[in-house]
């Protein structure tokens, strides 16, 4: 795996796309996991107002601010076009929660992008274990 723990200590605000408001799904749990962590997370999901106490956004060219990490939450067939928006925000990662991966097209794209990406790969067990 590339080198999270550098990844991890120069970011400081997370985009999760697929962040849910419902404490029962995994996004909202490895959300708070992030969160408690110390980093500020941005919920990305059109159908919620807010999660975690911060406002949900309906995309993420929508976020008003700088992110530093995009986290993807979705079905893998749904990912192509978030990482075509994620390719147009100013976060250096692009990070696929574990059983998300894109295919080659997709990930050469953010190569050529000079963003990083990172495939199949829990954000909330990376922060707890300290990678």
């Amino acid at each position: 795996m590339k080198d999270v723990k550098s990844i991890l200590e120069k970011s400081k605000t997370i985009a999760i796309v697929g962040l849910s408001d419902n404490p029962e799904r995994d996004s909202y749990g490895i959300a708070e996991i992030v969160q408690k962590s110390g980093y500020r997370i941005v919920p990305v999901n059109p159908n919620i107002a807010e999660s975690l106490g911060e406002k949900s956004y309906p995309d993420l060219k929508s976020i008003p601010f700088d992110i530093d990490i995009v986290n993807v939450f979705r079905n893998p067939e749904d990912v192509p076009p978030i990482i075509e928006e994620a390719l147009q925000t100013n976060a250096h990662t692009i990070w696929l929660q574990t059983g998300i991966t894109v295919g080659e097209a997709d990930a050469q794209k953010v190569e050529e992008s000079g963003k990083m990406l990172l495939q199949d790969a829990c954000i909330g067990v990376a922060i707890r274990t300290k990678l």
